[in-house]
């Protein structure tokens, strides 16, 4: 299952049941798992671990130093990847730094590696840079990016050409639009669009597609116009009394605890305007 012209370095840990095409170079600290598909010029690099039924296009490089200026050949940095992804053309995914993941309510994080979860779509000419934490059914349209230490929740979708700066969290089910940068953490379930992105309401597709209910939603939207869109007090103050008010939904919760530890780390959140 290993094309003639693949470069395998000794040491990789290839399963039995994963396909090597053409021109991929693999190399001695790989580990790719079950049912694997590397199409064709593929190169895994470095401490990188592929999960099972990852399929991945040509010219993708998975492992690479981070362009992190002093930390490019850190020797024990890595990359893990999940399960049933699909890696599309000439996406890239860089491995960690010393300097390690944004911490999110007092966790320890990992240093050295960047982490991508299962059943996600990384489209063509992607990027996951250094110790970013990417979850599970992710979609990240043609050249979308997220720089470094930057966190997805699992099922964000990035529209193509949008960008993320570094250090930044993005909410689970938030769906960022094309050709949209964002400089501040968004909170989850949110719609942002704009060259320099801004917070334009809730992904109310995204959630009935999920299977929510009516009700919840429209308790997700009240909570929002509350937070975001009323006068009452400051914006602090509208959290407290939001979390009170809705403290039988967990989704408006999940997003109080959102804003709440970023509150706390002296993050900026996205507003509305």
């Amino acid at each position: 299952m290993i094309h003639p012209s693949a470069v395998v370095e000794q040491g990789a840990q290839i399963d039995p049941s994963a396909e090597i095409g053409p021109f991929c170079y693999i190399s001695a600290n790989a580990k790719i798992g079950a049912n694997c598909k590397l199409i064709a010029r593929v190169s895994v690099l470095g401490n990188t671990t592929l999960g099972s039924g990852n399929v991945v296009f040509p010219g993708a490089c998975l492992g690479g130093g981070p362009q992190d200026h002093g930390n490019e050949f850190q020797p024990d940095a890595k990359l893990i990847i999940g399960n049933n992804n699909v890696i599309r053309e000439n996406a890239t995914m860089h491995a960690g730094t010393p300097k390690g993941q944004t911490s999110i309510n007092g966790e320890t994080p990992e240093v050295l590696t960047t982490r991508v979860g299962s059943n996600g779509m990384f489209m063509v000419n992607s990027h996951i840079a250094h110790d970013c934490v990417v979850g599970d059914n992710v979609i990240m349209t043609n050249n979308a990016v997220i720089g470094g230490h930057v966190r997805l929740g699992d099922g964000v979708i990035l529209g193509g050409n949008s960008a993320v700066h570094q250090f930044c969290r993005i909410g689970r089910k938030a769906m960022i639009g094309g050709m949209t940068g964002v400089a501040r953490d968004v909170i989850p379930f949110a719609m942002v669009t704009g060259d320099r992105g801004k917070l334009r309401g809730l992904n109310q597709i995204g959630m009935k597609r999920s299977g929510y209910d009516e009700h919840t939603v429209k308790s997700v939207i009240r909570a929002y116009m509350y937070i975001f869109k009323s006068n009452d007090g400051t914006f602090e103050e509208r959290v407290e009394k939001a979390a009170e008010k809705f403290a039988d939904n967990p989704m408006v919760m999940e997003q109080i605890a959102f804003i709440k530890e970023a509150m706390h780390s002296r993050r900026q959140v996205l507003v509305a305007e």
